[in-house]
């Protein structure tokens, strides 16, 4: 069991600034060299390959590190650019087909009406949300995912949210009532007793009875697949910022604890964490997206030592990840920022790459501590 370390914010600072200034520069070249592209995961250190998507639903995270680069830098070409690939996915607004609208609208299109103040771009999140709540199957009480009607996510708690969003947005009690619906749902089937989560519940679509715990990504059905607990983490607290609902807080917290608990010292994760010896690589994009996680429960956890846990947890992380070992500064051949993220273990896709959900959680944590210490 490893335990978050006492992080020197005075020798984490300047390495938090040099890895945001490597993805200034990263991402600069890559919207100059691949003009309207969105990648998911780098082949060789390259963005540009001809390698399964399995599912396209990244391109959020590219507009998101451009609000972020704006947002730090204030300099009008990223807000440009920021723009100029959000209008690239309005579209996606009413796509039925995808469970990850949270994902590319709470990272483009928010973001443009927090810097705005535009309601026209408010209107384009709520209609991604009430979009989203299409997907949600009465019985069983789920939003399913894009593998089929039978089929919910751990994932879709990190996009839940945009339907919490609507909601309070537009006071549609409806909304709410989905949004809490699945959250309860995901609670009771797939986070386990042990603040684990299974990647996938099966529901039979007639009567709506859960049937099973399955997984397309983690080792097997009942393996720990540490994305997917990393994305309950995050997403039971986002729920709990909207909802109060102390069942959401507490379903977080459970899986922060099991996160830090089962993590190696440094608490960068292992792809899963019941692979066995010789196949425990690590997945760099799980632990960047549970840094983020972890420093957002810091603020809502009402207990103060789990505060204390999970800000150092989150800078522990931030602390092993600003390194040699994992950002790509020392290779100007590697297109991506942070190395060593796993996409898709099963198929072989995205395995000790650059993956985009990771670049985008690691900069958002990033910025989150540096503004915590410049005092923004």
């Amino acid at each position: 069991m490893a335990e978050p370390q006492l992080v020197d914010l005075a020798d984490l600072k300047p390495r938090l600034q040099r890895t945001f200034d490597h993805y200034a520069s990263k991402f600069g070249t890559l919207i100059d060299h691949h003009p309207d592209y969105f990648p998911i995961y780098t082949e060789g250190g390259r963005w540009r390959h001809g390698g399964e998507l399995w599912t396209d639903w990244c391109a959020g995270f590219l507009t998101g590190i451009l609000w972020h680069c704006y947002r730090r830098i204030r300099h009008e070409w990223w807000r440009d650019k920021a723009e100029h690939y959000c209008r690239l996915l309005e579209h996606k607004q009413h796509d039925r087909d995808v469970h990850d609208l949270g994902f590319i609208f709470l990272n483009s299109y928010l973001p443009w009406y927090e810097v705005t103040g535009d309601a026209s771009k408010k209107r384009v999140v709520v209609t991604a949300g009430q979009t989203l709540a299409m997907r949600f199957r009465e019985r069983g009480q789920y939003l399913c995912s894009f593998i089929g009607p039978e089929s919910l996510f751990i994932d879709i708690m990190m996009n839940v949210p945009i339907i919490f969003y609507a909601a309070r947005e537009t006071g549609d009690e409806r909304l709410l009532e989905v949004a809490k619906a699945h959250c309860r749902t995901t609670e009771r089937t797939i986070v386990r007793p042990d603040g684990s989560t299974a990647h996938e519940g099966i529901f039979d679509t007639n009567t709506g009875e859960f049937l099973r715990q399955s997984t397309h990504q983690g080792l097997s059905a009942e393996s720990d697949w540490t994305r997917g607990l990393a994305w309950s983490l995050y997403g039971f607290g986002t729920v709990y910022s909207y909802t109060n609902d102390p069942a959401d807080l507490a379903v977080a917290e459970r899986n922060a604890d099991h996160f830090i608990d089962r993590c190696p010292d440094g608490l960068v994760a292992p792809w899963d964490f019941d692979a066995p010896e010789g196949d425990r690589m690590a997945d760099s994009s799980a632990s960047a997206i549970a840094a983020s996680g972890l420093w957002q429960l810091a603020d809502l956890t009402r207990d103060p030592s789990r505060a204390a846990r999970y800000q150092d947890a989150a800078l522990t992380i931030l602390d092993t990840l600003c390194s040699d070992a994992y950002v790509s500064w020392n290779d100007p051949e590697w297109e991506g920022v942070l190395k060593h993220g796993v996409y898709h273990k099963p198929k072989g896709l995205g395995v000790d790459q650059s993956v985009m959900w990771g670049e985008f959680f690691f900069l958002e944590a990033i910025c989150k501590v540096l503004a915590m210490i410049d005092g923004d």
